[in-house]
């Protein structure tokens, strides 16, 4: 199995673990945030809370590693656009650690709320109201990044013809959707998670997970790989010449 097979495959697999830890993370915890006592139903649901922060922290990481994966491979055709979709990437993992560093302060606020009782439950509503927006800004900035960075590859898979052009093409328009999802929520005409905003989302979803298979049953186009390898021993051999 060459290289190029390998990183198909890693890549593949990544993408699916990313996907699946983020939605078993975040659908758990939203009727618990929702509520408007969350800062009880948070204390009485810590177990849950602290498997979602674990489960969205690992996929954080996950995220991260798709862009890395892919690097090697994209670099030959468009250095600039996959270096730039590591970054955006990585600054997407940081922005979901951010999101669960607020969500676990959430956690010991609402201890100390319980603890606490009717004594200054406003000081207590004013922090729970602060480490929320935290969250939920980081989490929707953290989308961004991750649009922003996944608009980069697949426009490098469009041009290259890695993968079929109707799947790369779909991840442009996916990728888009889910950009304006954000930029929606961040200018305050959606809520997170709404009906509106996640069928914004579910496009990007469906290719991503169309993606995976892709790559780990079918690969990156032979053809593209072999026509990028010649030109290389070619350009190789003229400089040694």
């Amino acid at each position: 199995m060459n290289n190029y097979r390998k990183t198909a495959i890693s890549v593949g697999v990544i993408f699916i673990i990313a996907t699946v830890l983020n939605m078993l993370g975040n659908i758990p915890l939203n009727p618990i945030l929702d509520t408007p006592d969350y800062l009880i139903s948070i204390s009485a649901n810590e177990n849950q809370v602290i498997t979602g922060s674990l489960l969205v922290l690992l996929s954080a990481f996950a995220s991260a590693g798709i862009a890395i994966g892919l690097y090697p491979v994209l670099r030959k055709h468009n250095e600039a656009l996959a270096l730039g979709s590591v970054g955006f990437r990585v600054m997407e993992g940081m922005l979901y650690i951010v999101a669960v560093v607020g969500l676990l302060s959430l956690l010991t606020l609402s201890h100390e709320y319980v603890k606490a009782g009717a004594t200054n439950a406003s000081l207590f509503q004013v922090s729970g109201t602060l480490l929320l927006a935290i969250k939920t800004w980081a989490g929707q900035l953290g989308v961004i990044a991750f649009t922003l960075g996944a608009l980069m590859y697949y426009y490098v898979f469009y041009q290259s013809k890695l993968i079929p052009r109707w799947l790369s093409g779909w991840g442009l328009i996916a990728a888009a959707s889910s950009l304006a999802a954000a930029l929606l929520v961040i200018g305050g005409q959606l809520v997170p998670f709404s009906t509106v905003f996640l069928l914004l989302q579910f496009p990007i979803f469906l290719q991503e997970m169309v993606l995976a298979v892709w790559l780990i049953i079918k690969g990156f186009n032979p053809s593209v790989i072999a026509s990028r390898s010649w030109k290389t021993e070619t350009n190789e051999l003229l400089i040694a010449a």
